[in-house]
């Protein structure tokens, strides 16, 4: 189907409206928590940071972001793709605009740049998401056991979330599984045939990513960018007054990032929240200012992400658009 400059824009607009509806969803049930832990100490937690604080949290976000468009970007040129840093980079940033679509198969948007800049087909470039979403369960998963092991708090619960991290970075990365588990899944399915074909050639298409060297730098920027945030939430509660060690701050951050995404809520607004000011109240710390940091750490991270990739969004779909 040809390209249609109206229906894009009307397809943004939706998706902007439900950004803004998830937006007012997330700032009501904040400022009602507020309300029943006692929104004077709320605001008096909130009132500790200072402007150069808040700059320091989302420069560590941006840590993060740039961490994996690096990784993005090593990638594409594993797969072949004859795009730039700077190209990749804004694909990937762009796509954050499309965290609030569920199970963040927005993100895809991506894909659709890369066909108009390069010609090339879904089928070629849908390994570019799996490898990227793998990557980042084994930086999360690693980063997880290793604090949990090493943290002072009770985090035991989170064992699970570690082995299943592990177990779906393992498969997608793992071509023959893979693609052997997109069939036993099309079995029980038994629709959409041709989805399922192209997903099972993309599958297909992940051995080019198996090089230690390629596998060990993914790893290791991967660490870098989701070790960047849990340092932030470790920081935000020093800030605050509350110390309940590095290793546990990250473990809690990483876990509660992990729950979120497994709800299949929109950017796993709800659930995250919810066991963040849960995990961080079994560690003893006020509920007023569990819910204080909480609501900073969500809003310096994945809300900071969704407005950058609204300013990018419209500047990759425009240089997408000239150079198909």
């Amino acid at each position: 189907m040809p390209y249609d400059p109206l229906f894009a824009v009307k397809r943004f607009n939706r998706d902007t409206l439900v950004l803004g509806g998830l937006l007012v969803l997330f700032l009501a049930g904040s400022v009602g928590l507020f309300l029943a832990t006692g929104w004077e100490q709320t605001l008096r937690e909130l009132g500790k940071l200072t402007a150069l604080q808040v700059l320091g949290l989302l420069s560590l976000s941006m840590i993060n972001y740039l961490s994996r468009g690096l990784r993005w970007h090593m990638f594409a040129r594993c797969l072949g793709l004859p795009t730039s840093v700077w190209q990749d980079i804004r694909h990937f940033l762009g796509g954050f605009a499309m965290t609030v679509t569920p199970g963040r198969v927005g993100e895809l948007v991506r894909l659709r740049w890369l066909r108009r800049e390069t010609g090339w087909p879904f089928e070629r470039t849908a390994p570019l998401v799996l490898v990227d979403r793998a990557a980042d369960l084994a930086a999360m998963a690693a980063i997880l056991g290793v604090a949990l092991a090493l943290s002072a708090g009770g985090m035991t619960g989170a064992v699970p979330v570690v082995i299943f991290a592990f177990a779906a970075a393992y498969i997608v990365t793992r071509p023959v599984l893979l693609a052997r588990c997109v069939t036993l899944f099309y079995q029980v399915i038994g629709r959409w045939p041709r989805l399922f074909g192209r997903i099972r050639l993309a599958a297909r298409s992940l051995h080019r990513f198996s090089h230690p060297g390629i596998l060990g730098g993914a790893m290791a920027l991967g660490l870098a960018g989701w070790l960047a945030e849990g340092w932030a939430l470790y920081l935000l509660l020093m800030w605050m007054g509350v110390d309940i060690g590095f290793f546990t701050a990250v473990a809690i951050f990483v876990f509660s990032t992990l729950a979120g995404g497994l709800t299949g809520a929109p950017g796993g607004v709800g659930g995250a929240e919810v066991t963040m000011v849960a995990l961080l109240g079994l560690q003893g710390i006020p509920l007023e200012v569990a819910a204080a940091a909480t609501a900073v750490v969500r809003l310096t991270t994945l809300w900071f992400a969704i407005a950058i990739g609204l300013c990018v969004f419209p500047l990759a779909e425009r240089i997408s658009i000239q150079e198909k």
